[in-house]
This record gives structure tokens, sequence and C-alpha cells, in this order.
């Protein structure tokens, strides 16, 4: 199941907030590029009647069925990266650059 952690959900809130898009789901969509690697996109937007929904962190999730194979064990977080940008950043096992957070470590 795909989750979002409380820093990521956080950001959302946010986002919602200032887009005056409160109360809306947020759509997650991936594809998978040639190299392995996954795209992702997102944004606010009512649920369909096919969609894939639940709640993590207090976010309604929406997402085509098309898409639930490759957001499957994926966690969004909100994160600090090494040149001190904050941005969404996605620990998804289903994309061909995953590494676990622990061999991340030991480089």
């Amino acid at each position: 199941m795909f989750e979002i952690t409380e820093n990521a959900a956080e950001q959302v809130r946010n986002a919602a907030e200032q887009g005056g898009t409160e109360g809306m789901a947020l759509r997650m969509a991936a594809r998978m590029k040639e190299d392995g690697s996954i795209d992702y996109l997102m944004g606010f937007d009512e649920a369909k009647e096919d969609d894939i929904r639940h709640v993590t962190n207090g976010i309604e999730v929406v997402m085509a069925p098309q898409h639930a194979a490759l957001l499957d064990d994926a966690v969004m977080d909100y994160a600090q990266l090494d040149d001190g940008e904050l941005r969404f950043i996605f620990l998804n096992p289903n994309d061909a650059n995953y590494q676990p957070a622990s061999s991340k470590r030991s480089k």
C-alpha cells in the first residue's frame, strides 16, 4: 500500500490550504521509464468511481488501478537533500534505482 510520511502529509496539507484545494484527495500516478526508474505525478483531484482509495497520515490518496502496481509499497517523504533543498522524495522498491536506506548509509 502507498504510504505518506507525516512530514510529507504536513506539506500536502499546506499545499492544499495555499491552493484552495482543501478537502480534495491527493491523486497519485506513476509510470515506468525505459531505464526502469519511475516518474511520479501528483495533484489534487476528485475521486472517480473506479479509483483505489485509502488514507495515510490523514491524507486521502486516490489512484487509478493501472498505477497501483508501481505505487505498491512506495513511501512518499518530504526531506532535505544533500544540496539543502527540501522536496518530496519517493522510496519505492519497484524502482530499478531503489536502494534501501541501510545500503545508502554504508556508501
